[in-house]
């Protein structure tokens, strides 16, 4: 008589700081979900980790003389779980929560895809009213159905092909899960993004300032990734890096510098009221002037960059919290 296959083993790692309710909540969410949780704490102040523990947590604290990153939180949770590998890791952010129903429809996936490495589902943003910055996050995180090139913070993952390529790269500060993917499927495995409903995500962005900062990280990401994992065979935001040049430096550089010879240079400015105008008819109006206005901030991240790059400055976080 044929023996039954054991059946697959799923942990959490789940990653924070200063989460405060929102990482009960986050843990909560995983209680009869799977097997067993690891919280990374990054240096919370707020009773995070005490909180962490009398939810049954196993909780490993970063070493705070080394900067944080969330691949390096990501990868700590991945150590503690390699004595005792799961079939798959439910990677999750602190700051959200697991929806019913979605621990099901994702292993099935991955169990019926064996090719597929990744499979992340629909997160929302838990209160989209609450500021036009929220609503924009809530639309940003509908990425569309079926085979993708990356994944977000949130994704269940096979333990197998993310111990195969060695984690996430914890020199990132941003953009880390599509640096990983890159990875993966250059071993061959897949990515995916199926229509499930997957977290809750709570970005509590009221302020212009956040979301600045938010967009500036982006930035920062693209740039890093473009200069150091884009290649012919495989791009990797080399578009987003030649849009941030041209629409965050290139034309109003060429239009101060041309109105120091002639004003009607300053002409140049009104190609901004067109794109707005331009692409608000496929995402609206609210976020195509975010999208246009974002690539101020994109260009300050991709300076910064490229600055630490000549310097060889530390890298930190670029936060919004």
């Amino acid at each position: 008589m044929k023996k039954a296959a054991p059946a697959p083993t799923i942990d959490a790692v789940a990653i924070g700081r200063n989460e405060g309710a929102r990482l009960i909540a986050c843990l909560e969410s995983l209680n009869g979900a799977v097997r067993r949780v690891i919280y990374v704490d990054s240096g919370s102040s707020d009773g995070s980790v005490e909180a962490a523990r009398a939810a049954g947590a196993t909780v490993v604290s970063l070493d705070l003389s080394v900067p944080f990153t969330a691949a390096r939180a990501r990868n700590a949770g991945l150590a503690a779980l390699s004595r005792d590998p799961p079939t798959y890791v439910q990677f999750i952010d602190g700051d959200c929560t697991l929806r019913d129903g979605w621990m099901a429809r994702a292993t099935q996936f991955l169990h019926d895809n064996l090719r597929a490495a990744v499979v992340c589902g629909r997160r929302r943003e838990r209160h989209p009213e609450a500021s036009v910055y929220n609503t924009l996050i809530d639309a940003e995180w509908n990425t569309p159905l079926g085979a993708a090139k990356s994944c977000g913070g949130d994704a269940l993952m096979r333990y197998q092909a993310i111990a195969a390529v060695r984690g996430f790269r914890e020199d990132l500060i941003a953009g880390e899960e599509p640096e990983l993917c890159l990875r993966l499927r250059a071993r061959g495995w897949t990515i995916w993004r199926i229509d499930a409903e997957m977290t809750w995500h709570d970005a509590e962005i009221t302020r212009f300032g956040q979301w600045w900062k938010r967009t500036e990280r982006a930035g920062h990401a693209f740039a890093e990734g473009a200069a150091r994992f884009s290649t012919p065979q495989d791009p990797h935001w080399d578009r987003e890096v030649q849009r941030i040049w041209i629409w965050g430096l290139g034309i109003p550089i060429v239009a101060l510098v041309g109105s120091l010879f002639h004003p009607a240079a300053l002409a140049l400015m009104l190609l901004y009221p067109v794109q707005v105008m331009r692409l608000s008819g496929r995402m609206g109006w609210q976020a195509a002037l975010f999208n246009t206005l974002g690539k101020f901030p994109e260009a300050v991240g991709a300076i910064r960059f490229y600055s630490r790059q000549l310097g060889k400055g530390e890298k930190r976080l670029i936060e919004y919290k």
